[in-house]
Parts: structure tokens; sequence; C-alpha cells
């Protein structure tokens, strides 16, 4: 009996593995998905059905958003708690309505600002020193507060798709600590 009880802990244990590995082989097909959208040649003659169909499906809650979004989850019960939507300029991190964090909750600022987006940061202004890229193009951040409580993180100039995963993923396990952090507290 014992052995069937650690045989299907153990099972659990893959499920559950798996499950992670297929969400998010899943982000990255939305997000190669989005990048192939974004890129492809569009024949003038369908400009005016793709910005009507386009507009329509942007209407999500009164506000203007792009359909296909990224849910970004929280680490210990995979609730979401943000979504991502990710443009060829820009990707945007929307909070959950309900999710309330403090600009200045480790490891927000030390992590995924500096570390994460400084790093890359970093790389591009090494880039416009070798001639590569212009000063335009280092990529940047934008945070839109309610009061002190994150509401949006817009990162621009991301220019490469590699880094948008990197970009999602760092955030929902920046977000996670930033919760677990404000229980603490």
């Amino acid at each position: 009996m014992k052995d069937v009880v650690t045989l299907k802990e153990n099972l659990i244990k893959h499920i559950d593995r798996h499950q992670k590995s297929i969400e998010n082989l899943e982000k990255n097909l939305v997000i190669l998905d989005l990048v192939l959208k974004e890129s492809s040649f569009t024949k003038a003659s369908q400009l005016r059905t793709t910005k009507k169909d386009e507009i329509q499906n942007k209407v999500n809650d009164g506000e203007k958003r792009i359909k296909n979004s990224i849910p970004i989850k929280r680490g210990n019960d995979g609730k979401i708690i943000a979504k991502a939507y990710v443009t060829a300029e820009q990707v945007s991190i929307v909070l959950d309505d309900e999710i309330e964090i403090n600009v200045d909750t480790p490891p927000f600022k030390s992590f995924f600002l500096d570390r994460i987006i400084g790093e890359m940061k970093k790389k591009d202004y090494a880039e416009v020193d070798n001639g590569k890229i212009q000063k335009e193009s280092i990529i940047d951040y934008i945070i839109n507060k309610n009061g002190t409580d994150i509401r949006e993180i817009i990162i621009k100039n991301y220019r490469q798709k590699e880094r948008v995963n990197e970009l999602i993923n760092t955030a929902g396990w920046s977000l996670t600590r930033m919760l677990e952090n404000i229980k603490k507290g």
C-alpha cells in the first residue's frame, strides 16, 4: 500500500512538471504567433478589413487591448495575476485588478528592473557603441501606477523575440515573490 501511495505521489509530481512545460510551450506559441503576425506582410487590399477586425478585437472591458494575451500565473497556486500583451514595439504587463503591489516591494526594483531589464539595457548600449542599433532602440520601461500600486509595466524596444519570454517569465516570478513578501510583512 505504501508503494502505491508513493507511486501516486510521483505521478502527480510528473503531471505537474509536464503541465508547467506545456504552459510554457503554449506561451511560446502565442508569442511566436504574435511576432509572426506583427512582422508579416499585409496586402493593401486587406488593410481596411484588418484594421476593422483589429479594433473589434481590442475592446476588452471598455479598454482597448490586443485580443491575444498571455496569462501570467502566480507560482504557488497558478492564479492569474497579470496578463501580457505583446506587439512588435512593446510588451505590456497588466496586473489583475485584485492585485495590489507597491512599486517598492522587493524584488521588483532589484531583480526585475535593475537585473533583468538593466542587463538588457547594458547590452543595447554596447550595441549603440558598436553602431549596430540607434540610441532610440534601447530597451526601456514605463511603470503605470495607481497611487503607489503597480497597474501596468510597459517594456518598449524589446527588439528580440527571445527577450519576450524572459521578460514575461521573470515578471511572473517577481510578482509572485512580491506577493509572498507582502504576506510576510
